[in-house]
């Protein structure tokens, strides 16, 4: 299990690289829509941590695999990035943009906290 000093390392990494891959792939300028998705790659993921910490800690245990070790606490952090943005973003900052944009910044989102799961700590 992740020390509280890692998790914190995560989130924050989690919560950088959200706010740069959505300005810099989807070209969103918005303050709100780049906080949000922020805040989403972020704060899901530290919930995430704190289900797993109740169970015990059995979900953190990687894949067999060198390019992509994934664990059940990498994926539900990823997963829940990406529904709370869809949700954050979609009552939010992005309720008048297309289901497209909104479904590709919320995937952004999940991908970041995905990826600094995995990679990062």
């Amino acid at each position: 299990m992740p020390s509280w000093g890692a998790v914190a390392y995560g989130v924050a990494l989690s919560v950088l690289l959200a706010i740069v891959a959505v300005r810099l792939l989807l070209r969103e300028r918005g303050f709100a829509v780049l906080a949000v998705a922020g805040l989403a790659a972020g704060v899901a993921p530290l919930l995430w941590d704190l289900i797993l910490r109740h169970t015990g800690g059995r979900f953190f245990t990687d894949a067999p695999g060198l390019v992509f070790p994934v664990s059940y606490e990498d994926t539900g952090s990823g997963v829940f990035a990406t529904a709370l943005a869809a949700l954050v973003l979609g009552f939010g900052p992005q309720r008048a943009a297309s289901g497209r944009r909104l479904a590709l910044t919320a995937a952004v989102c999940g991908g970041s906290a995905l990826l600094v799961d995995i990679y990062l700590y």
